[in-house]
């Protein structure tokens, strides 16, 4: 466990009782940061994967990769890949115009992105939601999972929502303005507390 969990976990368990039980029963914190590639080919995944199953994003997106030498794309590449092969990948017609919308951006230098570590979680939201497709949670899984980011709080995330009700015994599925009020205390480790959240659901 790096030093970051071990003083995520001794904040999370003093500050929530609640959260603390759920850590228990989840057991080891190994919530990973996805360093291997670029951040392109980071928020390339990201559009694949929304929306659908693991399984099914993880055989598309080995498709869309295998396109390109080296199994990887570059966005000077994708921008002139023929529709058709992109379809075959099984990409919808959507994803498809958001990685071309992704991928025009990156090539023409109007979206940087080397940059993205030296910037705030929020201004780093602000940068990349011009891309169509990329809304607030995208960029939040970006933060957690790219970045490591270790204070994000997906206040979207159904799965948080969800895993909140169970735990808190709460009648209905908060708001995402009631998650944030409940896991205020979390902070600076929500993302590690969000980790947990989604763990928990697979626990019963």
């Amino acid at each position: 466990m790096s030093p970051t969990h071990r003083s995520a976990l001794a904040h999370l368990k003093r500050a929530d009782p609640i959260l603390a039980a759920l850590i228990a029963r989840v057991g080891p914190c190994r919530m990973e940061q996805r360093r291997t590639g670029t951040h392109y080919d980071a928020l390339v995944r990201s559009i694949v994967y929304q929306q659908l199953s693991g399984k099914a994003a993880g055989t598309i997106h080995r498709r869309f990769c295998e396109l390109y030498p080296n199994k990887r794309p570059r966005a000077e590449l994708v921008i002139e890949t023929d529709d058709a092969l992109l379809r075959d990948a099984g990409l919808s017609r959507q994803k498809m115009g958001y990685l071309r919308d992704l991928s025009v951006r990156v090539a023409d230098g109007s979206l940087a992105l080397t940059h993205l570590g030296r910037l705030s979680d929020d201004s780093i939201i602000e940068h990349l939601v011009q891309v169509k497709g990329i809304g607030r949670w995208t960029v939040q899984m970006f933060l957690m999972f790219r970045l490591g980011r270790p204070d994000v709080l997906p206040e979207l995330d159904l799965g948080v929502q969800n895993a909140i009700q169970r735990a808190y015994g709460l009648k209905t599925r908060p708001t995402p303005k009631e998650v944030l009020r409940i896991g205020e205390s979390w902070r600076p480790y929500a993302s590690v507390a969000s980790w947990y959240l989604w763990r928990s659901l697979e626990k019963r």
